[in-house]
């Protein structure tokens, strides 16, 4: 059928034309800014949360441009650079990943995002980031989010995957507007971009969650309406991203939140009002007692980073600087996806065909007609998010597009045809592959990461403890017969001591007691 408005808007006619008139546009289309950061559980060979702390081979992760750790002291986070490429970003996550497993004394990366053999929440341990007021306040964020949410939520892993436009797309868009080319056209595209993202990214949990299944003991304690797939893994037979869902990164009381996305200052002043007033509940665990910290403060955010979105904009940030400040005052640099899960099949967990196919999903999310948003609309996109996650390959599965209830493959075609003339501008030929590989998940269900995950569970008899440890085994090996040359082992190690002796010159440039570092480092104003 042919896609309406509500479904998902065509790109202007005028628009494509301007696009396929301008070589400049469609090289820079080609070559927007790229980066990716990567979770991953550091496990023992037997598949427990590892007891380490962070290998100082490593580096500090307080300072290293590439390697730090996300919640947990365990838990890893590979970062890569900006790069125009799809290749080049995932050689250097590859190159990085190689250096890691080089450092890791036989542990292993958890090839999942769903964690397994956890222990007791007080047996995952925090991260750490050394003895400066900047560590401090990043260790007391962990517990704070520990406290508030359980640490067992916090060692869920995923890709958050970096976008940005290059410079020389703006003018050509800015002329086809009859616009300066300004940081207030900038933003508002950007901001167009997140609407139209958080209307439709119930297409990318479809295509790429691989999270359907997950350990009982993740569960324990948790009510749920998982069925059981064998003695030790609980799953939904249709679900898609379980990570995205009831039992993942959600919280009843960010559910009462409504951040705007209609420009900069909605989004600022709706941000700063979850940031200051206090919560009770949170009020309830205390900020510092018996003059240990629990959390920085007791307001539904203690900071920016704690709400749980699925994209966000992102500006360029000072050491010690608040994201809200910074937008405020230099705008919007890239935005930030936070849907995707690891891809156990794949050795870092995405591969250039899904990061084209991200990348021609966003151009279409920036470049297509984005109504404002509201509070209603919030709440529609939340049930469309969890009905993917639940039963996404389900072939009645509905969602609500604003003006009726319709099939999930009839709107998700009518978002592929939408994103289909760009694919054709973009290069000689890889994203209109990546285009086609979408759509086939689309026509077959059976074919997208969740149900081929399953399908082994069920095809090996193993389960999902199993299967991932599988993984994680094979994905080790890979990493280990493919080692990085002398050459850059010795520019890693150069790099990894870099970063603590930097760490080092922060903890001695400290010179306010922690207290009152605080209490500056939250201001507001």
């Amino acid at each position: 059928m042919a896609a309406t408005s509500a479904e998902a808007p065509s790109l202007p006619a005028d628009l494509l034309r301007a696009l396929s008139d301008s070589s400049a546009t469609r090289t820079s289309l080609s070559a927007v800014g790229r980066g990716i950061e990567k979770e991953s559980l550091r496990v023992t060979q037997s598949g427990e949360l590892s007891a380490k702390p962070h290998p100082k081979s490593l580096g500090s992760p307080l300072t290293h441009p590439n390697i730090t750790t996300d919640f947990s002291e365990a838990q890893l986070e590979l970062i890569t650079g900006v790069h125009r490429s799809p290749h080049a970003v995932i050689e250097q996550l590859q190159n990085v990943h190689r250096f890691v497993y080089q450092n890791l004394d036989g542990e292993l990366l958890w090839t999942a995002s769903m964690p397994c053999l956890l222990g007791t929440e007080a047996e995952i341990p925090v991260g750490q980031y050394g003895s400066s007021n900047i560590a401090t306040a990043k260790t007391v964020y962990r517990l704070g989010l520990g406290n508030r949410y359980g640490r067992v939520m916090q060692t869920i892993s995923g890709i958050h995957y970096n976008f940005s436009l290059p410079d020389d797309f703006w003018p050509v868009l800015a002329k086809h507007l009859g616009r300066s080319d300004n940081r207030e056209l900038r933003d508002e595209a950007y901001f167009g971009l997140i609407r139209n993202f958080r209307r439709f990214s119930w297409l990318l949990i479809y295509l790429f969650g691989a999270s359907p299944a997950i350990c009982k003991s993740f569960a324990k304690g948790h009510q749920h309406s998982l069925e059981s797939f064998d003695e030790g893994s609980l799953f939904l037979p249709f679900a898609t991203s379980l990570r995205m869902g009831r039992l993942g990164y959600q919280s009843e009381a960010q559910s009462q939140l409504h951040i705007s996305y209609n420009s900069v200052e909605q989004y600022v002043q709706s941000m700063r009002q979850a940031l200051s007033a206090p919560y009770p509940a949170y009020e309830k665990i205390g900020v510092k007692v018996d003059g240990e910290y629990r959390q920085l403060n007791a307001a539904l955010l203690q900071i920016e980073n704690e709400f749980y979105g699925t994209i966000r904009p992102k500006p360029h940030i000072e050491s010690g600087e608040r994201p809200i400040h910074a937008l405020r005052q230099r705008g919007v640099e890239y935005v930030e996806v936070r849907c995707l899960d690891l891809n156990p099949f794949l050795p870092v967990g995405i591969d250039e065909t899904q990061i084209r196919f991200i990348d021609l999903f966003l151009l279409y999310c920036l470049l297509a007609p984005s109504p404002a948003d509201s509070e209603a609309e919030s709440t529609r996109m939340s049930r469309n998010q969890l009905a993917v996650v639940e039963r996404g390959r389900h072939p009645d599965t509905l969602l609500d597009d604003g003006q009726r209830q319709i099939s999930l493959r009839t709107w998700g075609n009518a978002i592929l045809d939408a994103c289909k003339p760009l694919a054709t501008q973009l290069d000689d030929g890889a994203f209109v592959d990546a285009w086609k590989e979408q759509a086939a998940k689309l026509a077959d269900p059976a074919s997208t990461p969740s149900a081929r995950i399953l399908q082994h569970m069920s095809e090996q008899q193993v389960p999902f403890f199993r299967f991932a440890m599988n993984q994680s085994l094979a994905h080790a090996a890979y990493f280990n017969d493919n080692p990085l040359s002398a050459a850059e082992q010795a520019s890693q190690r150069a790099l990894a001591a870099s970063s603590l002796e930097r760490q080092a010159s922060i903890e001695a440039a400290d010179s306010v007691p922690f207290d009152a570092f605080l209490e500056s480092y939250l201001a507001l104003t």
